[in-house]
């Protein structure tokens, strides 16, 4: 117990908690003038669960997690089924209500399909790393990812679908598989994007592709958060107008803003060297993240470690993306940052996680 907390890395703890602290902030300001000024208070308390969940996580040895994974993605392959047929909220069927919180089960099955990817990966590869170039077991790793990511789509959250994508292209990566399949499968997505974009893609979705290569085509409508999320950003400049100054987050033209552009709101009354210094933050834990990755004391924990850093990898590049109109806007949240139980519940689980794989490597990493 005592190496346990030793050997951990408590930067990244000291991180998130910057993070968090920086949201908490950007969630009161949202919230001030809007019809919920508790969302603030509500974050806190998600903060707190988080945490205690984060340490439990931690204490357990990963390895026993990555058993009870296959478990653990049966159990959320039912509830991707089983939201399908919730009302839609936002012309999505992505939540269950359950009245005193709201439950968004693609986000757990993240933690859940890492965790379950990485033990295929290590189980593959354990005798022989070139056997996860073999047609049979890229046929099982391809099932276990088309699963949720067609269950996903069908919501529609393409975002969190792509989040999937881009997680099992890193993990693929670190396990070791060939070059010529990374090269295929990209050439295949190439292929398949004109298809995905007409038979795939709602009308919602595809007005914000639109409009995310021109935002004038309906200033009013879809193309209305990406106009006003770049007015916020650009109003900011370079040390913000003020906490609770600015038009945009207080006057109610900036949607979603205690959420999906909780960038925005901070851009705009923080300014451009707070964003740089939370992107900075975000880039330092990432980074840790990899080193933990690369000194894990065996297979399953590096390669669940990348997973989990690409999770972190992309959530910071799309949601930063979408606020600035770089990407399209897929309501993608920014972790730990962004208000939202379930996505600070994802957070702090997969941080226990990282701590747990950093706290059991001290002995392999200073033999090595």
């Amino acid at each position: 117990m005592r190496s346990i907390f030793r050997n951990a890395d408590y930067i990244l703890i000291g991180l998130a908690v910057l993070l968090v602290g920086f949201g908490i902030i950007g969630i009161y300001s949202a919230g001030f003038n809007s019809s919920d000024t508790t969302e603030y208070i509500k974050q806190l308390i998600w903060f707190g669960i988080g945490a205690v969940i984060m340490l439990l996580t931690w204490l357990i040895d990963y390895n026993v997690l990555g058993k009870l994974s296959y478990v653990g993605y049966g159990v959320f392959l039912v509830l991707l089924v089983a939201v399908l047929f919730t009302t839609p909220v936002n012309n999505a069927t992505s939540w269950f209500d359950l009245g005193f919180f709201t439950f968004q089960p693609s986000e757990l099955m993240k933690i859940v399909y890492i965790l379950m990817l990485a033990k295929i990966l290590d189980k593959t590869t354990f005798k022989d790393k070139k056997s996860i170039n073999k047609l049979k077991n890229l046929g099982i790793i391809l099932a276990v990812f088309l699963v949720p990511f067609l269950l996903i789509l069908k919501q529609p959250d393409f975002g969190t679908a792509i989040v999937f994508a881009f997680i099992t292209f890193f993990m693929l990566y670190k396990a070791g598989i060939s070059y010529k399949y990374i090269i295929i499968a990209f050439l295949v997505i190439l292929a398949l994007i004109p298809l995905v974009y007409m038979f795939v893609l709602s009308d919602y979705q595809q007005n914000r592709i639109k409009v995310f290569l021109n935002p004038e085509l309906d200033p009013l409508d879809s193309g209305y958060n990406a106009i006003q999320s770049k007015i916020a950003i650009g109003s900011g400049k370079l040390t913000g107008t003020g906490l609770l100054q600015g038009t945009q987050t207080q006057f109610g033209y900036l949607p979603v803003k205690s959420s999906d552009f909780i960038f925005s709101a901070i851009a705009e009354e923080l300014g451009f060297i707070v964003c740089v210094i939370i992107i900075l933050v975000y880039v330092i834990m990432i980074f840790r993240m990899i080193n933990i990755s690369n000194t894990a004391k065996d297979r399953f924990g590096s390669i669940v470690s990348i997973g989990i850093a690409s999770m972190f990898m992309f959530h910071l590049i799309e949601n930063v993306g979408m606020t600035m109109g770089l990407l399209p806007i897929t309501g993608i949240p920014l972790l730990f940052v962004s208000y939202g139980g379930s996505s600070m519940l994802t957070s702090f689980i997969a941080l226990g996680i990282m701590l747990s794989i950093s706290s059991r490597r001290q002995r392999s990493y200073i033999l090595n």
